[in-house]
This record gives C-alpha cells, sequence and structure tokens, in this order.
C-alpha cells in the first residue's frame, strides 16, 4: 500500500516504484475507475487485463471513458 498526497488542483505522484512495475511513463494516460469502494488506477493498455474477458463490461468501460474524454474536453474549450 502506498499513502499519497494530494496536491494543488487535485495532483497526486505515482510513486516511481509503481511506475516502473506497470510501465507508465511521462505522458501515459491511465484509465481511473470509481466506486463505493474507492478510486482504483490503471495503465491504459491493460485495462482488460483486469476485467478478464467479459467483453460487455470492457465495452462498458471504454464507452465509459469514451464519454468522460469528451467531458474534458467540453470542460478545457
Amino acid at each position: 500500500m502506498y499513502r499519497l498526497k494530494v496536491h494543488k488542483k487535485g495532483i497526486i505522484v505515482i510513486p516511481k516504484e509503481v511506475r516502473d512495475k506497470l510501465n507508465i511513463k511521462e505522458g501515459d494516460e491511465v484509465n481511473v475507475i470509481v466506486d463505493d469502494e474507492g478510486i482504483y488506477i490503471f495503465p491504459k493498455e491493460s485495462i482488460e487485463k483486469y476485467f478478464g474477458s467479459d467483453k460487455d463490461a470492457i465495452q462498458a468501460l471504454k464507452i465509459l471513458e469514451e464519454e468522460r474524454r469528451k467531458e474534458r474536453e467540453k470542460n478545457n474549450a
């Protein structure tokens, strides 16, 4: 377990050890899933790995990710 500090504007830093283990590099995107239990961060290319072969769940997550991306773009415009 890692304890992370939330900085100004909600920024958190993923520890180097974790970035190295998951091959997350500067500029990479990650998937963030939020539920009643907490926040989960996944390397973008490996979300299927964590959700197995449940194609419906994977498709739903991809749709949600796309909706969130569009929402961010709208808010940043």
